[in-house]
């Protein structure tokens, strides 16, 4: 017996979609592949976006700052690792700047001490090996060697 996938309503797509929304932000990609799952496609797929983003239920920029508050403050992700976490969720780059104004300069640096504290106690005792860890984690290495080497001193 073949496995038939039951199409909705765009109108039950939409009640389904708002739950989904209204639990946690969402850029508008998730929200598409979710769609697609319930079997939503083309213009009625496009209408339920529209809709859900005239209700305020799907808001970019308010996901990018969200994302990137959530990620540096529970992970500690540096710029560069969110602005590409959130480019590969095709965010525009309008929210992506306004989501990377959430982080407070004062808290960035505290990252970086953080981060460098981790690494040495991972065993990374060279400085190179030290700044090879933060980069992963998406800070800059330029400000990562100025910051280890003021705490050298």
């Amino acid at each position: 017996m073949k496995n038939f996938k039951q199409t909705i309503t765009p109108m039950m797509a939409i009640v389904k979609l708002r739950k989904y929304c209204d639990y946690q932000e969402r850029c508008h990609q998730e929200v598409r592949n979710k769609l697609l799952e319930l079997g939503v496609y083309g213009m009625d797929l496009e209408e339920v976006i529209i809709q859900l983003i005239q209700e305020g239920h799907l808001n970019e920029e308010r996901y990018a700052k969200s994302f990137v508050r959530g990620k540096f403050r529970i992970k500690r992700w540096g710029r560069i690792r969110l602005l590409h976490e959130l480019k590969r969720k095709n965010i525009s780059s309008y929210c992506i700047q306004s989501g990377l104004e959430e982080i407070d300069e004062e808290d960035y640096h505290q990252a970086i001490l953080y981060n460098i504290e981790k690494a040495r106690s991972a065993g990374h005792v060279s400085d190179f090996d030290i700044v090879q860890y933060t980069t992963r984690k998406g800070f800059e290495a330029e400000l990562v060697k100025s910051v280890l080497k003021k705490n050298s001193k």
